[in-house]
């Protein structure tokens, strides 16, 4: 779609006039290696059509697409630590390019460009925020409190990778100051888009090349970490089929939210399946 692509086009650009303002010089290359290494840029771009799905222009809501996908970053700066990670879109990580003290100071930089972007409406700042917090106890379950069964596992996938689309389409409403059942259908939406999004990642850590997927492949097994394949006794189509479940509910909250066909709305329910059937 071309709106699509233009959308990304102008986060590309945001993104790269926010960090361009870094100081220091160390700490602006350090960001900019973690932020414009590529990427498929799926939650901005949520963010933008959502705004635009209810009536608003998609940059009033370029900030807060860019102020997500910082987040987003952030949160993959330290993923790559956890995982010990060398690979992130095919290049070096940023831990291993520039070591795990400058990467965490990264992380930091790019979380803190983020809430400056965020920090003009309290309502983004709140979504924002209790986002971080979702995220932050996903990660900890994670690693601490491991789910050993089907139920633990999503709620986990809904903190670590729901949380975050949610607060993209939350974020894209609150940006056209759509009412509040408006922004919790679109929330819900992007939520179960989320968890497909992790459950897909779950098959293809399995099924994937390293190469094909632009990070190590069979990180999962090699650190003992959860994935619904490992803590379920699902194979992989039945994983696929609850994937596919998770992005069927996403398009029937739509309904909630009285998207209106269009462009907005046929990106919003592509991007539903996309995200099963993706194969990196």
């Amino acid at each position: 779609m071309e709106d699509v692509e233009a959308h990304r086009r102008a986060v590309e650009d945001r993104l790269r006039e926010v960090l361009e303002a870094v100081e220091p010089p160390e700490l602006r290359e350090e960001v900019e290696a973690a932020a414009l290494a590529g990427g498929k840029r799926v939650r901005p771009t949520l963010a933008m059509l959502c705004c635009e799905a209810v009536g608003g222009e998609a940059s009033d809501a370029l900030d807060y697409a860019v102020g997500v996908e910082l987040v987003h970053n952030a949160s993959l700066v330290v993923d790559d630590i956890i995982d010990r990670s060398d690979l992130r879109r095919g290049e070096p990580s940023a831990w291993a390019a520039y070591g795990h003290g400058p990467a965490i100071v990264a992380s930091d930089g790019l979380l803190g460009e983020a809430f400056a972007l965020f920090s003009d409406d309290a309502r983004a700042s709140e979504t924002a925020a209790d986002s971080l917090v979702e995220l932050g106890q996903g990660e900890a379950t994670e690693l601490v409190d491991q789910p050993s069964n089907e139920s633990e596992y999503m709620e986990l996938a809904r903190r670590k990778t729901g949380a975050l689309f949610r607060a993209a389409a939350e974020l894209g409403a609150i940006a056209a100051d759509a009412d509040t059942d408006t922004v919790d259908a679109f929330g819900e939406y992007a939520e179960r888009v989320g968890v497909a999004f992790q459950l897909r990642d779950d098959v293809l850590d399995v099924t994937a090349e390293t190469g094909e997927l632009g990070k190590p492949a069979g990180t999962d097994e090699e650190m003992d970490r959860p994935s619904v394949l490992r803590v379920t006794d699902r194979s992989v189509e039945g994983v696929n089929a609850l994937a596919d479940a998770e992005s069927e509910a996403a398009v029937a909250a739509l309904e909630d939210a009285t998207v209106e066909a269009g462009a907005a709305r046929e990106y919003m329910e592509r991007l539903a399946a996309f995200v099963v059937e993706r194969e990196r």
